[in-house]
């Protein structure tokens, strides 16, 4: 398992209504929050990419700029164009 697929499996694992960071998403698949990115620019578009944020709430421009569409849709807690990530904010068992 490259980690690509790990970063995959993080990323598929985010419900609905919640986010990650980079960062988040980089510690689970036991990289950095650069790593992460790149990984994440490799998958396929069934992945939920738009459930991944940066730290402070932003969505991420890529896409057409659809992710904050996409995170209304789900419910997610926002606070203007940020995500707030003391609501939102998805964490992974011990």
């Amino acid at each position: 398992m490259t980690f690509v697929d790990d970063v995959r499996e993080a990323v598929c694992s985010i419900p609905a209504g919640a986010v990650a960071s980079y960062g988040d998403v980089g510690r689970r698949a036991g990289v950095g929050a650069r790593q992460a990115g790149r990984a994440m620019s490799l998958l396929d578009e069934g992945v939920p990419w738009w459930r991944v944020v940066y730290a402070d709430g932003t969505p991420p421009c890529c896409h057409g700029g659809r992710a904050p569409v996409l995170l209304r849709a789900e419910g997610t807690p926002m606070r203007g164009t940020r995500v707030d990530m003391s609501r939102a904010r998805h964490h992974w068992g011990p």
